[in-house]
Order: C-alpha cells, then sequence, then structure tokens
C-alpha cells in the first residue's frame, strides 16, 4: 500500500473493507465537505490558492483539486507527501496574506495548542480569505500521534471567533442519538479479532444511518459527532 491509498480509501469508504465501522461517518463527512466546496470555493471569480493545514495523506485532495489553482499540502515535517511543513515553533513556511482558503480537516483536535494554530492560519489568509474547517464533537480517543480537544457547538464556534474569524456557516454531521450507537459501537470493535470487525460495522452501519434519520429540528447543528464551519478573516 502506498502513502496516498489510505487517502483514497478514506474518501471512499467499503461497508466491507478496512473502514467498515466508519463507513456513514465518512461518507457523511466528505459529502459535506463537498457542499462547502461546492457554495464557497467552485463559485469564486478568481483563481485560488488552497492549503490543506494538517494534509495527513491528502484524503481531500481529488475533491478540491479541480476548483483551485494552486492545492499546498501543509503537515508536519515527518509527512513525506506534505509539500510545505510547519516549523518546530509551530509556524507555516509561507508569508502573510499569501492564502485565499485554509483546510482544516479532523486536525484541531489533534493540535497542543488551537489558539496558536488558528492565529497562524489567520496570519497565512488574505484580508478576503476563508477558513474551512471541521473537528469533533463526540468521538472516541484517537492519538495520531496525540489526540487533546473534543467542542461543544458553542465552545468550537468561541474559540474560532476569538482567533479573529467570523463564522459564516456551521453545519453538524451525525447526531446524538446516531453517534450513541457508533461509540457503542466502537466500544465492541477494538476487542474483536480483526477479520469479525466488518461483521460487526454490517449489523451496526445501518442502524447508525436509520437512527440519523431521525428528524432533530435543528438540534444536529448543536450536539454532534462533528461539526464542520467556514469562517471569514475578521478585519480590524
Amino acid at each position: 500500500m502506498n502513502e496516498r491509498e489510505p487517502g483514497i480509501e478514506r474518501l471512499y469508504p467499503s461497508i466491507f473493507g478496512r473502514m467498515a465501522t466508519r463507513y456513514y461517518y465518512l461518507r457523511q463527512l466528505r459529502q459535506a465537505i463537498e457542499d462547502v466546496i461546492r457554495d464557497f470555493v467552485a463559485k469564486s471569480p478568481r483563481k485560488l490558492t488552497l492549503a490543506d493545514y494538517g494534509c495527513g495523506n491528502k484524503p481531500y485532495e481529488p475533491l478540491i483539486a479541480p476548483f483551485v489553482e494552486k492545492y499546498i499540502g501543509i503537515d508536519l515535517p515527518e509527512n513525506k507527501i506534505a509539500d510545505i511543513h510547519i516549523s518546530p515553533e509551530g509556524q507555516i513556511e509561507l508569508p502573510e496574506k499569501s492564502l485565499d482558503v485554509v483546510l482544516s480537516t479532523q486536525a484541531l483536535e489533534h493540535v497542543v495548542n488551537p489558539t496558536e494554530y488558528l492565529a497562524e492560519a489567520l496570519r497565512v489568509l488574505k484580508d478576503d480569505g476563508q477558513l474551512i474547517l471541521s473537528t469533533h464533537g463526540y468521538w472516541m480517543f484517537h492519538p495520531d500521534p496525540t489526540d487533546f480537544w473534543r467542542w461543544t457547538s458553542t465552545g468550537l464556534k468561541k474559540v474560532v471567533t476569538d482567533a479573529g474569524f467570523e463564522v459564516v456557516h456551521f453545519k453538524g454531521i451525525i447526531g446524538r442519538s446516531a453517534m450513541g450507537l457508533q461509540l457503542f459501537q466502537d466500544g465492541i470493535t477494538f476487542g474483536l479479532p480483526k477479520y469479525l470487525r466488518p461483521v460487526l460495522a454490517i449489523i451496526m452501519q445501518p442502524l447508525i444511518i436509520l437512527f440519523d434519520q431521525v428528524p432533530s429540528q435543528g438540534a444536529k447543528d448543536k450536539d454532534a459527532c462533528t461539526y464542520i464551519l467556514v469562517a471569514k478573516k475578521r478585519l480590524k
């Protein structure tokens, strides 16, 4: 398996594959990212430079690259497929106001200091730049290599706003009842042999999908597994 294959597997999970226990979640996250790219990136009248801040194996590059002039992967020095690395002091090796869009997917919960991370995103964005960010509300502990944070909807909006952004779009992915089943599934999964985990997923994932269809009257945007937001740089 090459360095990019896990990213493709994350982007297009199979109910019978290695990502089976994340099947519904990963599909919902991909759809939410596609929606945001369509509404806030693809419609731009000018050519954009986008940086994936904490890019990992660049799973979402295929969704984004057709709509931007330049896609840049940013990550820690140990990530060999990153285009630009973060310095030991936490700085992105880019000048101020050099990016149109900063994308951060499932990275904020892993950084030591979210305030500094968001401040650096603000620094490299142009005055009319925008941040696209997703991170967890409810989720199991998953160090990669660290795992520090979970947010409420209001807490995430506050930390982003306090960093100098204005939130213009905010959406919750997977509501509390479906996420309760996801956590129940995960509580069993890792005690099973790997060959049995897809069997559990085949039982649990349809139930998770079913429970996530229960009308929530907007509660999902307030209390969810994951949140995705778009924020514009707030001018002083």
